[in-house]
């Protein structure tokens, strides 16, 4: 069984094409994309969704819709979900509208999912394999995208999880103003993201886990960075055993960093040079938070299977999330 997913967010735009095994529940991928659209430009300011970010977006929409011909995804086995940017955006009819006109005949209509739902998906992402590779739960998964960040807690499925309102693009466009940021602006940024733990605190709970697992790019290009890696290399970074120091040490070489010294990094996709420092920022704090509530035995990894797998997993087996359970 060929599927698809789709996952836009508010920096960038995911596209998963991949074969499920029925036999074995395992998914095999076919095509793994990824390109950086800012969908989510001035959204947290102005509201609306820019028109030159839908532009870029609907675009790429148009591009992944080819992919899914070129492979013989069948209609009907594609999702397309959108999460923070055009969850919080009063003009996101026009990004519907685009998207199944992008796809035509293929049927696709963008679903703009809750805060829950995205967590339990990224939760269902992540977590697949953890124990096989030697990862012991419960888990605490955190998922900083560009507009919002995910909290969820479990072992086999999801305990607890939330949505929380801090992003990479979200922060950069509220603080990072200054190049390299200055302590004032790193001191104001940590102040929206301890109100935000405050809040995953008190509705998920963030102690009683043994591993914290980090998704998407902002954390993908912290352990990057702190492996000292002379490229980007999914197969190096995927569950990679990095200490907690080791990566809040890698935080802070990016978040202290010039906009020139960031891009220089050979891991470094030229669309996330700008908004890492804040996503640094917000995995230091939440490690921070996560070794306070735990003890030194903490362990930390990254993973590069997270809501994007979740949502092709969906496809296949249908489940759906109550909404009061899972953000509690």
């Amino acid at each position: 069984m060929r599927v698809a997913a789709i996952d836009c967010g508010t920096n960038s735009i995911r596209l998963l094409i991949a074969d499920h095994d029925a036999e074995t529940d395992v998914l095999t991928d076919v095509e793994r994309r990824m390109e950086v659209v800012r969908l989510g430009q001035g959204v947290d300011t102005a509201g609306r969704l820019d028109p030159q970010a839908l532009a870029r977006t609907l675009d790429m929409c148009r591009e992944y819709a080819e992919q899914c011909r070129h492979h013989g995804v069948p209609a009907g086995n594609i999702r397309f979900v959108a999460t923070s940017a055009s969850r919080d955006a009063s003009n996101a009819d026009e990004f519907v509208a685009g998207v199944q006109a992008a796809f035509g005949e293929l049927g696709v209509t963008p679903e703009v999912i809750s805060g829950a739902e995205e967590a339990a998906l990224s939760f269902a992402g992540a977590t697949r394999g953890l124990a096989e590779a030697g990862f012991e739960g419960p888990y605490l998964v955190a998922d900083i995208g560009g507009g919002s960040t995910e909290i969820v807690r479990g072992t086999h499925e999801v305990v607890a999880g939330t949505s929380l309102d801090i992003g990479c693009v979200r922060l950069t466009e509220r603080h990072h103003r200054t190049d390299p940021p200055t302590e004032e602006i790193i001191t104001a940024a940590r102040f929206d993201i301890a109100e935000a733990l405050d809040t995953a605190e008190a509705e998920v709970g963030i102690g009683g886990v043994k591993t914290v697992i980090g998704l998407a790019g902002s954390v993908t290009t912290v352990t990057a960075q702190a492996l000292h890696l002379t490229s980007y290399d999914r197969s190096a970074i995927h569950l990679a055993h990095v200490s907690v120091d080791e990566m809040q040490e890698a935080c802070e070489r990016l978040i202290l960093s010039t906009r020139a010294e960031r891009a220089e990094q050979p891991f470094m996709h030229p669309g996330r040079v700008d908004v890492i420092g804040a996503g640094a920022l917000i995995w230091y704090e939440i490690l921070e938070r996560a070794r306070g509530a735990n003890g030194p035995d903490l362990v930390v990894t990254a993973s590069e299977r997270d809501i994007l797998d979740g949502i092709a997993q969906s496809v296949v087996n249908p489940r759906p999330v109550d909404d009061e359970e899972t953000a509690r």
